[in-house]
């Protein structure tokens, strides 16, 4: 079937449509990742927003129920050059297009994803529409114009948990026989996460370094947490404007100096916030897996997810408080800070990688260390 995606701006982009029919509205963004297009759809940081992929090829490896990183889908629809109707590979359990019709999610193909992608960097990323039903472009401009801005929308509320649960799902081998001899061993820090979107792989991760997680909504209150005794809280990536987040925001200030805190992506930008510090939209965001970010204290880099659309300005922040410890390195981003006299860190970019490398699990470890020094205080 014939698609059609429409621009803010009045650009028009023909191609043709997969899986279901009908129409889907967001802002668009590009993603540079070479692989793990089942771990971006299910990403709570896309909602909002239609992703386009700039591999040429989506969907040759198809899908499975392990590489979900929440419990659907949350993109609003899809942007690629070529989509596989066909999987090859041995986890695979249902081809691409058939997991993304099953949530009615529209996939637009076969258009010049590089001259999209082009647009974007030049103009900034902008509302759009997909359609499998309206050929007036006139109308899709239209409909694209009339979409609610990113700016100043508080998405964490919308894709929060909506109950307390506790996760005890660790690292997973994904060798096609499982390892011999490895152990679990029993938790020995217990962490309160908040979720304002957050990524199953994150969860594993904290498991996996021998936490005890108990997951809470957004909106629940520092008081609320801190009676859960938590030996360490984690702040989760999330979608949309962190600035009208402000529930959020108090909570760590009372939080701070209490226990130990960790932040990632918008959890990064309300510890940034709740200092006292600014965030800002940038240009077209950063999205992929091949980001370059040096360490501020040795000029280490490390190659990092992203999945980002705001930063916290780094003059924003009282350095005699906080600590700039990384930066990204195409365009000089604050990628990571560190209270200087409290135990609290955070960093913009991905360290969990689902998908994406693994220069930054050493994060997770930083965190326990931190937890293990404030229980001996």
């Amino acid at each position: 079937m014939q698609a059609i995606l429409a621009l803010e701006d009045g650009r028009i982009f023909r191609g043709k449509g997969y899986g279901t029919k009908g129409e889907c509205y967001g802002e668009v963004v590009f993603n540079t990742s070479i692989t793990g297009y089942q771990e971006i759809f299910t990403d709570p940081s896309y909602a909002g927003q239609i992703v386009v992929l700039t591999n040429p090829e989506i969907g040759n490896y198809g899908t499975n129920s392990d590489d979900n990183e929440a419990t659907r889908p949350y993109i609003e629809g899809l942007i690629v050059r070529e989509f596989s109707r066909v999987s090859s590979n041995w986890r695979s359990q249902e081809v691409a297009e058939e997991y993304l019709e099953r949530y009615k999610i529209p996939v637009l193909a076969e258009i010049d994803t590089r001259a999209l992608v082009r647009h974007l960097r030049a103009n900034g990323v902008m509302r759009g529409v997909i359609s499998t039903l309206e050929s007036d472009v006139d109308k899709l401009i239209a409909k694209a114009r009339s979409i609610p801005k990113m700016d100043g929308t508080d998405l964490a509320k919308e894709v929060t948990t909506r109950s307390v649960y506790e996760w005890d799902e660790g690292v997973r081998s994904h060798e096609p026989t499982e390892v011999v001899g490895v152990k679990d061993e029993p938790p020995r820090h217990h962490v309160v996460a908040y979720d304002y979107g957050i990524k199953h792989n994150i969860l594993r991760r904290l498991v996996g370094e021998c936490c005890r997680v108990t997951v809470v909504p957004a909106t629940t209150s520092a008081e609320d947490v801190l009676a859960l005794k938590p030996d360490g809280v984690f702040l989760s990536n999330g979608p949309g404007d962190p600035e009208p987040v402000t529930y959020a925001q108090e909570s760590i200030r009372r939080m701070m100096g209490r226990v130990p805190i960790f932040g990632i992506c918008l959890g990064h930008q309300l510890i940034g916030l709740a200092l006292g510090g600014r965030t800002y939209k940038l240009k077209f965001g950063h999205h992929g897996g091949n980001h370059p970010v040096k360490q501020m204290a040795t000029g280490k880099v490390e190659i990092t997810a992203h999945n980002h659309n705001y930063a916290v300005d780094p003059d924003s922040l009282k350095r005699s408080d906080v600590d700039l410890t990384h930066i990204d390195l195409n365009d000089n981003t604050l990628e990571g800070l560190r209270h200087r006299s409290l135990p609290l860190f955070s960093v913009q970019y991905h360290p969990e990688a689902a998908p994406g490398p693994h220069d930054s699990h050493y994060l997770f470890k930083d965190f326990v260390k931190m937890m293990e020094e404030w229980k001996r205080q």
